[in-house]
């Protein structure tokens, strides 16, 4: 089967199944929504906000603040994309149509990077306009300096963390074990490595720690990374790489089960 009908394929897969429209609206929805309400709070509590605070105040970054949870439906996005075949058995009628696994792979990866890019685009400029809507004098423009470099790389954010979780779950197979490790990490252990003094030059390499670096127009005070927004999503880059690589090494190596 050639690569064309292998994604003509893989879309078709991808737009007949329920979770995909939930997911993917759920990520709109909840990083829009939260990003507007935080951003109604800070203009309210901005006239009492401290002196130190106000140095570092990004009003890009406020109106970003939903996608930690809008990245929750991206990460169970990317994670059901690649394992929904396997929980139903339906990956040996897949890969005995494919019987290439690499053009299998990543003609799935493609589709579905292509959906969640264009959804985190739409979702990080509606996020920005609105969020500004809301922050009102305080808020910032499309043309300022930093501005519209962060509201592309908060699209671009937003797609990676779904192909990471692509490359996860090709590697482990199963949904739930994927989401019972990625949900954790980026919820929980990735925000402790990344803010326990001990362990904050390891935490600032991690791939959300790193690609986050790129929503900021303003840095946080104190901040000692050595890497700039671009280089930060390099960094998460490499990362998402990684993961697609091992997930395909182990594609092919494996029985299909």
């Amino acid at each position: 089967m050639t690569a064309v009908r292998v994604i003509r394929s893989e879309w078709t897969k991808i737009r007949s199944v329920a979770s995909t429209v939930w997911t993917l609206s759920l990520a709109v929805v909840v990083t829009v929504a939260l990003g507007m309400l935080l951003s109604g709070l800070t203009r309210r509590q901005f006239d009492s906000m401290p002196a130190r605070q106000r140095l570092s105040f990004d009003p890009v970054f406020v109106s970003f603040a939903g996608m930690t949870l809008g990245q929750l439906a991206l990460i169970v996005f990317g994670v059901l994309v690649v394992s929904n075949e396997y929980s139903t058995g339906m990956i040996r009628v897949s890969l005995a149509a494919v019987p290439r696994r690499g053009t299998f792979l990543f003609g799935k990866i493609a589709v579905a990077t292509a959906l969640a890019l264009a959804v985190g685009m739409v979702t990080s400029f509606a996020a920005f306009f609105l969020g500004q809507a809301m922050l009102g004098p305080h808020g910032a423009r499309l043309g300022d300096p930093g501005v519209l470099r962060a509201v592309l790389g908060g699209g671009l954010y937003m797609a990676l963390i779904a192909v990471f979780s692509m490359g996860v779950a090709a590697m482990l197979r199963s949904p739930m074990l994927s989401l019972g490790i990625l949900m954790p990490f980026f919820f929980l252990v990735s925000n402790i490595l990344g803010n326990v003094d001990a362990t904050k030059k390891i935490g600032r390499f991690l791939p959300d720690q790193a690609g986050s670096r790129i929503l900021r127009v303003v840095p946080r005070l104190g901040d000692e990374a050595p890497y700039g927004p671009w280089g930060g999503l390099g960094i998460m880059s490499l990362w998402v790489i990684a993961v697609l690589v091992g997930g395909y090494v182990l594609l092919r190596r494996r029985d299909a089960q």
